[in-house]
């Protein structure tokens, strides 16, 4: 299908293996459209079924979702199958709503932070026991899913805002964008649980993490727009601005560097979608922000004026030797001189 319809593709067709989607800006190219996808299925000896048809509508079922104009949005269908479970049981039963809820993951903001209850009873050789943490957090999941959750697409001439959060144990991003009326909306809520090893990282180095984060999984978004940073501190500063990187930081520098990314402070930031994404984000408060590098005094490289050189060769009873003299930039001389194995003339040496 997307070889078939790749002239179309992400103009006025979307298509995902056998879904279909035949979208138009303005009512009356609708026909023309559609008779273009009629001609190419034709030619091709595709045909389609009537009762999964529907033309001429405004909103759509698309892989799972319904596609309106003002954006995308869970089908309620999937949203009062998580409603209606009990609390779960034992393992399985809270596999299984940890795979309902990874289909919305796109949805749900702090999503991997809501989950840390769960994290333990996922365990090996851990008893299955439902304490009062994991019932105010499967809860505080149901809640948030009642809300009329909606993600817009974004439009190419305006800005994109990236908010990077992280907390004790995981890192959360939401991409935004505000419309035409100055309104933010949401575009991608992203979170996930940090690795044994990045749980040591200080707290403006799990701010770059998110950042990174954000880069790898949204990284189509980056290439084509340009990225206003929402953050308590910035973590632009902390890794493009160092004179001498570490081996993490330099690996973090090459994925920055490629995107138009410009830090806005957070406070200059106003609008409902951020200040939910900072409620569900609470930074610990005894975390203290610095854009200064750990140690950074043991990493800078003291740049001292060149030593000089000098050297000849020499005859030897049993060969070839050399003669080198080193002058430091203390003027300290540091005289060499050793034999060659093989023999040679005065001039090779």
């Amino acid at each position: 299908m997307q070889k078939i319809f790749d002239d179309m593709l992400h103009k006025n067709v979307e298509c995902y293996v056998d879904d279909l989607v035949v979208k138009s800006k303005k009512r009356e190219n609708h026909f023309h459209d559609l008779r273009k996808v009629f001609e190419r299925l034709r030619r091709y000896q595709l045909k389609m079924n009537p009762s999964k048809c529907a033309f001429r509508v405004t909103s759509g079922k698309f892989l799972g979702f319904i596609v309106r104009q003002r954006g995308i949005e869970i089908e309620q269908a999937k949203i009062d199958a998580i409603l209606r479970m009990p609390e779960p049981r034992n393992i399985h039963e809270l596999k299984s709503l940890q795979e309902k809820l990874a289909y919305l993951r796109r949805f749900i903001s702090n999503l991997a932070g809501r989950y840390q209850p769960f994290s333990r009873l996922m365990k090996k050789d851990v008893p299955f026991q439902w304490d009062e943490a994991c019932d105010k957090a499967f809860k505080s999941i149901k809640s948030y899913l009642m809300k009329h959750l909606v993600l817009v697409v974004p439009v190419p001439i305006h800005p994109l805002i990236l908010d990077v959060a992280a907390q004790e144990r995981c890192v959360g991003i939401l991409l935004a964008q505000k419309n035409d009326e100055g309104k933010e909306n949401a575009l991608y809520y992203f979170s996930r649980t940090m690795t044994p090893n990045e749980l040591k990282y200080s707290p403006i180095e799990k701010l770059c993490l998110a950042l990174i984060f954000s880069i790898q999984k949204l990284k189509h978004y980056f290439q084509s727009h340009s990225i206003h940073l929402v953050s308590k501190a910035n973590p632009l500063k902390y890794v493009m601005a160092k004179p001498v990187l570490s081996d993490r930081l330099a690996r973090w520098y090459l994925q920055l560097e490629q995107f138009e990314i410009t830090y806005v402070p957070q406070k200059a930031v106003k609008g409902q979608v951020l200040a939910d994404f900072l409620a569900d984000h609470p930074m610990p408060a005894e975390w203290v922000l610095s854009d200064d590098l750990p140690d950074e005094d043991v990493l800078m490289i003291e740049v001292t004026p060149p030593w000089r050189m000098y050297f000849d060769g020499a005859s030897h009873k049993e060969g070839a030797s050399a003669g080198v003299v080193f002058v430091t930039s203390e003027r300290e001389v540091l005289p060499y001189s050793f034999t060659l194995i093989q023999n040679c003339s005065k001039k090779c040496c």
